[in-house]
């Protein structure tokens, strides 16, 4: 490639160069390497739409290895649930860090599917219990599909239970994923996905609890996925000050989510609450599970190195196989005649 083209990757090319097991462990890696202080991650920027239909989210990141700058843009808009376009729809421009040449821009909706599944499974590896493989998901879109392949990847699942606000939405999706022997069970009730569950992954757009800690059983693991904004959540404050608290950054978590800032706010949790990060379980530096009866919770926000550690992956995958389009860009100095 010319070093003033750019390539361009699209979600074919995102979903084909990023299997759900290499981006778990590309995942793994890139929030080991923030735990180390390998990585730059400023707190996204925010700006939501004057009507609070949604909003535009600014993520920029740095990775010493690879030498890699970059930063997604991406708009969410909740509403866009049941219609033709997804809720998260951007790009991820991808710069090389000695020059700041921009090597590509890869869409973002694909990538940020795929790798907020994979940081579920990463956090799920570490932190499930032993033999886990009872799951529950809340939630019947893009993310419920891709946490499902995720925790299939990190989980010998023996039972699949969903459920969705949306019934039909559950119904289809046990319809349409249900294969190699596992049947997915559409059920009524959050309640009565959770109860009994080895594994509860919330994936909704849902403003307000949809799980109650009630309803989690000891040694269960969460994966809190859908809100990340401080004043929605999906938990409510007696799941979260009854679990083992981690996140993917300590910084963005105590600035954004609402799961563990409502508590917070109303004095049931505190900030010593958060144990500490997965890229920190992962290096052995803090302890996941202190005991089998431990309900160990991770409290997605999704953070701008992920997409980074994950568009390099599929830029590199990409330039080995020739794949995506090249475009002429420009970012040379031209000498003067």
């Amino acid at each position: 490639m010319s070093p003033s083209t750019v390539l361009v990757l699209s979600s074919d090319e995102v979903r084909s160069l990023l299997p759900m097991r290499d981006c778990v462990e590309v995942m793994s890696g890139a929030l080991t390497a923030l735990t180390r202080g390998e990585a730059t991650l400023p707190v996204r920027s925010l700006m939501w739409l004057p009507d609070r239909s949604g909003l535009l989210g600014m993520m920029p990141a740095y990775l010493g290895i690879p030498r890699i700058v970059g930063i997604k843009v991406i708009t969410v808009i909740p509403g866009n649930h049941g219609t033709p376009y997804d809720s998260h729809q951007g790009a991820v421009l991808l710069f090389e860090g000695e020059h700041g040449r921009l090597l590509a821009i890869v869409e973002a909706s694909s990538l940020t599917a795929i790798r907020t599944a994979a940081v579920s499974a990463a956090a799920t590896r570490a932190l499930a219990s032993p033999g886990a493989g009872d799951l529950a998901i809340l939630g019947s879109g893009v993310q419920a599909v891709t946490h499902l392949e995720a925790m299939r990847a990190v989980l010998q699942v023996r039972r699949v239970r969903v459920w969705s606000r949306n019934e039909a939405s559950a119904r289809a999706f046990a319809r349409r994923e249900s294969r190699g022997g596992l049947a997915i069970e559409p059920v009524g009730s959050a309640r009565e996905a959770a109860e009994g569950a080895d594994v509860i992954c919330t994936v909704t757009s849902s403003p307000d609890p949809v799980l109650s800690g009630e309803w989690i059983s000891p040694g269960a693991h969460v994966n809190a996925v859908g809100a990340c904004v401080p004043t929605q959540r999906e938990l409510d404050t007696t799941a979260v000050a009854k679990a083992r608290v981690f996140v993917d950054d300590g910084a963005s978590a105590l600035q954004e989510a609402g799961d563990l800032l409502i508590p917070m706010r109303e004095g049931a949790t505190g900030a010593s609450h958060i144990v500490g990060t997965i890229g920190a379980v992962i290096l052995g530096m803090v302890e996941g599970r202190l005991r089998s009866s431990d309900v160990t919770l991770f409290k997605s926000l999704g953070v701008g190195v992920e997409d980074l550690a994950a568009a390099h992956h599929v830029y590199r995958g990409a330039v080995a196989a020739g794949r995506g389009a090249q475009v002429e860009w420009g970012g040379q100095r031209h000498a003067a005649d």
